[in-house]
């Protein structure tokens, strides 16, 4: 055989060995990647990074502690700073809100600092991440111009807007300024912008006051509806299903949410079970899990799970709510289960950021993430 032949054979063994070893490398990415999906047990629908000082940790560790048990986040700071007040607790420097009488004031800057931890994330991490304004005054009528600009001054960044607050037991009272209200235009402004953007909204209202008396009808329940109804584009999920620390489940509480769930009119309405002060109630008894856990199986594709951790420094505290379930999460069908703990999450986030970077790309706007890097 002449050399150049037999040269040339030689190239074509080895250029077949490689296009074998390539072949048998991707199929293990692949099989690598189906594994790592598989390992994923929930999406959250609900994680702080920043506590009410505004202290937390950094984004990378919320990866570390997401490990491969978490797909993706709604990631958001708290919208209320604690004051410090030394004429009310001296040198002892509270943390949280509990902790003192002075009172809280909104913080805007928090969603300059989620966008930016954000962005100084790669490409591929970012894909884990949704991001959601929260640092506006829902009493205040200029509240949607500052959505606006957070859109216009970090696009490509923000899927929703929230969690942000109405009545929350012992938080609402101690807001500065004018306390917010279900029935301010305000918060229709909100809900508007929300729907002609795309955004995800995730509010919390509590369903009653604090230490309601049993039987009397929940204070909130019709306001909450009202606006619900008020706004039917715009994709809401109710957080904690309208519960707190001490604001119980209301009476009949399960049919209370199906009135909701069964009404074609608010078919944008969703709730996340979020909050291990929620947990304790849903899985209190085993008459609770049923009840529960037969509502979910009937409405699979309105509820989403979350944490509701703030600022979680290690797996053990981060994953402490989801074990929490346990008992409900076997009492789910598996169709269900897998709803509320991940595709529900996919589904509404995908369908955000789709619309949101629409809007974004309609405005002329280049990702700000892209820009910086």
């Amino acid at each position: 055989m002449p050399a150049y032949l037999e040269h040339r054979s030689t190239l074509e063994r080895l250029a077949a060995v490689v296009v074998l070893l390539l072949l048998i490398q991707c199929s293990a990415v692949a099989q690598r990647s189906e594994q790592t999906l598989n390992e994923v047990e929930f999406n959250d629908s609900h994680l702080h990074l920043t506590n009410y000082i505004q202290q937390g940790v950094d984004i990378r560790d919320v990866l570390h502690v997401m490990g491969t048990k978490v797909g993706r986040v709604a990631l958001f700071g708290i919208p209320l700073q604690q004051m410090w007040s030394y004429e009310n607790s001296g040198d002892s420097a509270p943390t949280y809100y509990l902790q003192t009488d002075a009172p809280l004031y909104y913080y805007s800057f928090t969603d300059a600092y989620i966008a930016m931890a954000y962005c100084s994330l790669p490409q591929v991490q970012r894909t884990r991440f949704d991001p959601m304004i929260t640092g506006f005054n829902p009493a205040d009528m200029y509240a949607v111009d500052h959505i606006n600009r957070v859109l216009h001054i970090f696009p490509g960044v923000f899927s929703g807007i929230g969690e942000f607050t109405i009545h929350k037991e012992f938080v609402s009272s101690k807001v500065a300024g004018q306390t917010a209200s279900l029935r301010n235009p305000a918060l229709d402004r909100i809900f508007d912008f929300a729907a002609q953007v795309g955004l995800v909204v995730l509010i919390h209202n509590d369903i009653d006051a604090p230490f309601a008396k049993p039987g009397s009808q929940p204070v909130y329940l019709d306001q909450m509806k009202s606006l619900l109804s008020r706004h039917p584009n715009t994709t809401v999920i109710w957080a904690h299903t309208g519960m707190g620390r001490v604001v119980r489940p209301v009476a009949g509480h399960a049919l209370v949410l199906e009135s909701i769930l069964k009404d074609p009119q608010l078919s944008h309405v969703y709730f996340d079970i979020s909050w291990d002060e929620v947990a304790k109630y849903l899985v209190a008894t085993p008459e609770s899990i049923r009840i529960s856990a037969a509502l979910i199986n009937r409405y699979p594709d309105r509820f989403l799970f979350g944490t509701d951790e703030v600022a979680p420094k290690d797996e053990d505290q981060y994953l402490r709510v989801y074990r929490q379930y346990g008992l409900l999460w076997k009492a789910l069908t598996p169709e269900a289960s897998e709803k509320v703990r991940k595709s529900n999450y996919e589904h509404l986030f995908d369908e955000a950021r789709i619309k949101v970077r629409h809007w974004e790309n309609e405005q002329g706007l280049l990702s700000r993430c892209q820009l910086s890097q």
